[in-house]
């Protein structure tokens, strides 16, 4: 049998209670909580299109029961969103490019003087060097004889006396005769053979063949101009011979006084103190003005009368024809702490003639890093600076032939700086050098070296833009006291009047420079400022608004996250807990007839519980006087 034991409350106290309840709820929704959050993705998406403050998000709610309307307006809302951020994209594109401005200012202040080169354009037949030069001017006499029966005139030296001078197998004559200067055909470039019928001279080249150490590669160098050929192989033997001198302090043989007859700056008259001097093999005895950092020149006016003003000596006495066949001076302009190329930034001084060069600074400041791929000071070019001077483009490039000419080589090229541990090619030490340096000169110009790339512009550099004016002097009524004036003082008396001196006139054109500058043509700020006018173009919005926008995305993710952890959990739940029991582990299942006529006795305990209303999320606790017992 069972009882159930149940207390009932009176009608009225159900009511009271259930109004309390009630009340008290509302108020608890009325109440705003700290954490407010939404309860499905639909909730969330309305409640963002009728409360932001983008524009045209408003129609996507208040157009719901259009369907028409809310697919129209969906469409365009989203397609104005792809719009705009096409547009971000180019603007971040164009960020990412690094464009720069370029800034142009006028400046005026006082102006430091450049350094100034000059050259004699001569090469000097030096006393150490003599004797070898003597012997290459009588070779090349006799190939002009045997390629033009050309007779050149020689009158540093006497042919009968070298005739009889004794040779060794390794002497001048023998290195000579590897590598000779032969006529060519243009076609094939075959030698000629020396008893070979007369044919038409422009139907052969002049050159010579340089061949490697085992004879088995030959590198043809031939010209077209027989002048040029001469000039390239007689310079070719003549760095040879440089070459084997084994201190370079000995071709230190300045004569300042028989070259720079006056010197004059500012008005007032320079002194040795004011010029550095070195040698160039092919341009002679070199003076360097103004190159001095512990006291520059400066320029207070622009104007003739206010920079340097030489007069040169330009008749030649002594020197090598074969190796120059020009007349004159060469000049060049550069900046301070940087070396004097010749060959790239200078020109010639006619002689007879003065020549007014008149210049304009101008400065180039670039900025680094993302911007460009100009170096600062070149610690960071992977060539060494050879030279004892600050980077410069042309001084990297440089160097990176000099390198690379010792590592293919094995000898340094003797117009460059020498590196540690290396020595000048000679071909009494190195056979094939020459063989070398022209197949790796060929390479150098082509880029295959890769110098030109490897050598960056610097971030900050200095040049000289120049113009010149040219006139007679000294004037034919003039040139007689000139000259009379010019010997009694120099002790020297010019034979080649009209081509014995020519004067120069260096200075600036105005007290203005120019300085070309970079600067971010795209910052931050600049980037900022065009992405806020496409937003408030396609939507009208701000800031708030953005902050809105990735309100929305971050709710969406919580929104998500909170789902899949609900997901998770009622897997968990609807998962079975293990498989059910079998008879062999229950005793009280195995033998199941014998099991059904044997009664068993069970209680049952019935716990009745009021349901508590519906609102309500209160817990109920159990009543127990509902308990009822069966037997």
């Amino acid at each position: 049998g069972g009882s159930v034991k149940a207390e009932k409350m009176p009608e009225g106290e159900k009511t009271t209670q259930f109004k309390q309840e009630e009340e008290q709820q509302q108020k608890e929704e009325e109440q705003e909580g700290l954490i407010e959050f939404y309860g499905s993705y639909q909730e969330l998406f309305q409640f963002f299109c009728s409360n932001t403050t983008i524009h045209g998000a408003i129609r996507l709610v208040c157009s719901k029961k259009n369907k028409m309307k809310t697919a129209f307006w969906s469409v365009l809302f989203f397609l104005t969103f792809g719009l705009m951020y096409w547009q971000f994209g180019i603007l971040y594109r164009e960020y990412f490019s690094y464009p720069v401005n370029l800034n142009l200012n006028l400046n005026s202040d006082r102006l430091t003087f450049p350094a100034v080169t000059l050259c004699t354009l001569n090469p000097y037949r030096y006393s150490a060097i003599r004797k070898k030069l003597d012997e290459l001017d009588q070779i090349t006499h006799q190939t002009l004889l045997d390629l033009y029966d050309y007779n050149m005139s020689l009158a540093q030296s006497e042919w009968s006396t070298l005739s009889t001078r004794k040779r060794s197998s390794r002497s001048l004559l023998h290195h000579v005769q590897r590598h000779p200067l032969r006529r060519q055909k243009r076609d094939n470039l075959v030698n000629m053979p020396e008893n070979s019928p007369s044919v038409d001279k422009n139907d052969w080249k002049i050159g010579f063949v340089l061949c490697s150490e085992n004879n088995k590669d030959c590198f043809h160098q031939a010209y077209s101009s027989g002048v040029d050929a001469v000039r390239e192989w007689y310079s070719f033997h003549y760095i040879n011979i440089l070459a084997q001198m084994p201190d370079a302090k000995a071709l230190d043989e300045s004569d300042f006084e028989n070259f720079i007859y006056a010197c004059r700056f500012n008005e007032a008259t320079c002194d040795k103190a004011n010029y550095t001097h070195f040698h160039h093999p092919l341009y002679g005895n070199c003076y360097t003005f103004n190159d001095n950092s512990s006291s520059l020149w400066t320029s207070s006016l622009p104007g003739i009368n206010n920079g340097l003003s030489l007069v040169v000596r330009t008749e030649q006495n002594d020197f090598i024809p074969l190796l120059s066949t020009v007349t004159g001076a060469r000049v060049m302009v550069h900046d301070q702490n940087e070396p004097a190329f010749m060959d790239d930034g200078g020109f010639n001084v006619r002689p007879g003639i003065e020549t007014s060069i008149s210049m304009r600074k101008e400065m180039t400041v670039r900025l680094g890093g993302s911007y460009s791929d100009c170096t600062e000071d070149g610690s960071d070019v992977p060539v060494q600076n050879l030279y004892s001077s600050r980077y410069t483009e042309q001084v990297c490039i440089r160097s990176c032939f000099q390198l690379n000419m010792v590592q293919r080589c094995g000898c340094a090229y003797y117009f460059y700086p020498l590196p540690q541990g290396a020595e000048y090619c000679d071909y009494t030490k190195h056979v094939a050098w020459g063989y070398c340096y022209y197949k790796l000169l060929a390479e150098f110009k082509a880029d295959v070296l890769g110098c030109f790339h490897k050598c960056r512009k610097p971030c900050r550099m200095t040049e000289y833009q120049l113009s010149a004016g040219y006139s007679r002097w000294p004037s034919a009524v003039s040139e007689d006291w000139v000259f009379y004036v010019l010997s009694q003082q120099n002790k020297y008396n010019i034979t080649s009047k009209r081509n014995g001196v020519a004067k120069v006139n260096i200075f600036f054109e105005e007290w203005n420079y120019k300085t070309n500058g970079e600067s971010p043509a795209f910052t931050v700020v600049t980037l900022l400022s065009q992405l806020g006018n496409q937003w408030s173009l396609w939507f009208g919005s701000s800031v708030l608004s953005v902050m809105e926008l990735a309100e929305l995305i971050l709710d969406f993710m919580a929104i998500t996250l909170i789902l899949a952890v609900r997901w998770c959990r009622s897997r968990q739940r609807l998962s079975p807990p293990g498989p059910p029991p079998t008879s062999q582990d229950n005793p009280a299942l195995q033998d199941g007839a014998p099991g059904l006529s044997a009664p068993h006795r069970f209680t049952v305990e019935a716990v009745v519980t009021m349901l508590p209303p519906y609102n309500s999320l209160e817990p109920r606790g159990l009543s127990r006087d509902g308990e009822v017992g069966h037997e």
